[in-house]
């Protein structure tokens, strides 16, 4: 066993592996929409692109948890702020229709502005006090979008905005299949590999910010913010830096969601995708971007896949025994709860946060044993 765990280490610090790695991921991720569709069906090329959305929502969370341990509960305000932007400046709502790669920019700098509008005035707030302040944010920012269809109809309420213009790039629409190297790409693909590019895009500026002096504040804030203080970190504005550069990957997305849907409405941005997007966070591994990428993509395909429950049941017992609604959700929710039990640190941590809490568990097993030995 140790052979095999020296030769696979020595591979890895192989160049050539390395690159091969790298190559044959490429062409994974180029041929997954064609086999997917291929395997089952066009609706799921549909759930990976929602799919490389929420890794981008996720990264951006991951900035603000992850890397600055700031606890986030009205995240999804953002991801609402770019997808209305988007929609207001793109549709017959206001009868304007500017160009996507105007709208994208502008929508990330108005959600890091309403980032650290969020963040000024909880810079002295920790834990679940930070949490409370968030989560009420988030809720106001649904409200207003809810209410903003009177005296003057600027939202349209509860209704939504639709009929919102598809991306474009140039004169090349997204929404229109296109042929191209012998194959056809419909519009779903199409969506798919914008989004694909935006999110390796986004992956690699999470690299950089991981290793660069900021990351390493957010880091050392995270883990204790006196000594942090004391050591010449400037703790008010890069926690504030966190909240924007956080926001602003939430803008991003909003504006991609508006115009790969064509409509938005409040009930799209609602607590329950907050939780969620921190869900994706947490079960990969706070701070760790493979582990984000990897929980993400679970908690996207896993409710999907557990919609096959219902046939399932059919094939074994002859008849649906129980609601595949209800039961998606409790399958759902019994992962969650093992995975936190089984693996508290995430699916795919990474080496500091293994490390913290092997050391967490060893001081409280020393503190147990204190006790025991004092009650002797």
């Amino acid at each position: 066993m140790s052979l095999f765990f020296d030769r696979w280490q020595q591979l890895k610090r192989d160049p050539r592996v390395v690159w091969a790695a790298y190559i044959a991921l490429a062409a994974l991720l180029v041929a997954l929409p064609f086999v997917t569709d291929w395997a089952f069906g066009r609706a799921w090329v549909r759930i990976l692109a929602f799919a490389l959305l929420y890794i981008m929502l996720a990264l951006g969370l991951n900035i603000v948890v992850g890397y600055a341990g700031l606890l986030d509960l009205g995240y999804v305000a953002f991801f609402a702020v770019g997808a209305y932007f988007y929609a207001l400046l793109a549709s017959p709502q206001f009868g304007i229709h500017l160009p996507f790669w105007l709208l994208l920019p502008l929508g990330a700098a108005i959600a890091c502005t309403f980032g650290v509008l969020l963040g000024a005035p909880t810079l002295r707030l920790r834990g679940d006090y930070l949490a409370i302040v968030t989560l009420g944010f988030g809720e106001i920012i649904r409200i207003f979008l809810v209410n903003l269809n009177a005296p003057i109809n600027i939202t349209n309420g509860p209704q939504g905005i639709n009929l919102i213009d598809p991306i474009k790039l140039g004169g090349f629409s997204l929404a229109q299949t296109h042929p191209a190297l012998g194959l056809s790409f419909p519009a779903v693909y199409n969506y798919y590999y914008l989004f694909l590019a935006l999110t390796l895009a986004v992956i690699f500026f999470s690299i950089r910010l991981e290793d660069s002096r900021i990351g390493r504040a957010w880091v050392a804030i995270r883990e204790d913010e006196v000594a942090a203080a004391a050591m010449g970190i400037n703790t008010r504005n890069v926690k504030l830096l966190a909240f924007a550069m956080g926001a602003s990957f939430g803008g991003v997305s909003g504006g991609l969601f508006a115009g790969f849907q064509g409509f938005v409405s409040p009930e799209s941005f609602t607590i329950i995708e907050s939780i969620m997007i921190l869900c994706m966070v947490v079960l990969g591994g706070m701070g760790h971007i493979p582990g984000v990428v990897l929980g993400t993509v679970l908690l996207v395909v896993l409710p999907e896949a557990l919609r096959y429950l219902g046939p399932l049941q059919q094939a074994l017992f002859g008849r649906v025994l129980a609601d595949p609604a209800d039961l998606r959700l409790l399958v759902f929710g019994l992962a969650l709860i093992l995975v936190m039990l089984l693996r508290p640190s995430g699916l795919w941590p990474s080496t500091v946060r293994r490390r913290e809490l092997s050391a967490d568990e060893d001081v409280a097993r020393q503190e147990q044993a204190t006790v025991y030995d004092a009650s002797r």
